[in-house]
């Protein structure tokens, strides 16, 4: 609507825009950010449009994206039960339970991108994923970004020559981002044990009434 009224603006000053010596205005600038995301609304658009290549492939996009993960750290296989005994690259990319997996992780950060658009519910869904790999046994802070040049790899291998230099600089800035925040929600659930514990043992318990003395 804005965009029209300044055309309409325009249109009806034609006479008089030889003459003015004023700027003109930009019509249709693109929407301001969030100032908690580290991309621009250009960046933004661009991401969430190439993202939907990724999306229209995501299997194989995540297959992809694991076989490098162990490829490079071969020690995090033995984090994952299912497919622990999976050592050669064939036998990963015919897993159906490492399909399973690599589609539910693909799915998380399929969701965290789609919802840059609202932050307080992608910092919420996010801190949420990251707070759950507490329950994984074995599981350190620093595995978060061994996740990273294999997703950039997968994405580059998914896109082909849609994977300019550009892109990479904005794919780069979304998963250190996305990464930052699981980190930030695993932290967080530490702090809320601590303090739930210290809580807990810093209440003093209930004492319960003496009993009645009963005859003998």
């Amino acid at each position: 609507m804005g965009c029209e009224l300044t055309k309409l603006a325009s249109s009806s000053n034609g006479s008089n825009s030889k003459t003015n010596n004023m700027p003109s205005l930009d019509a249709c600038g693109p929407p301001p950010v969030d100032s908690r995301l580290p991309l621009t609304a250009k960046q933004k658009y661009t991401m969430v449009a190439s993202w939907k290549g990724i999306s229209r492939a995501m299997e194989t996009t995540g297959i992809t994206m694991f076989i490098k993960l162990f490829e490079e750290h071969a020690d995090l296989l033995n984090m994952f039960t299912k497919f622990k005994e999976l050592k050669t690259k064939e036998q990963q990319a015919t897993s159906e339970e490492l399909q399973e997996h690599a589609n539910k992780v693909m799915n998380t950060l399929d969701e965290g991108i789609r919802g840059l658009d609202d932050l307080d519910t992608f910092f919420e869904f996010i801190h949420q994923v990251g707070a759950s790999h507490r329950r994984i046994p074995g599981f350190k802070q620093e595995y978060f970004w061994r996740i990273e040049e294999p997703f950039l790899s997968a994405v580059s291998t998914t896109l082909g020559d849609r994977y300019t230099q550009n892109v990479e600089g904005i794919y780069k800035l979304t998963i250190k981002f996305i990464i930052e925040t699981l980190v930030a929600g695993y932290e967080a659930s530490a702090n809320n044990n601590v303090d739930n514990t210290t809580t807990s043992s810093s209440t003093p318990a209930t004492k319960l009434p003496d009993e009645p003395n009963r005859a003998s």
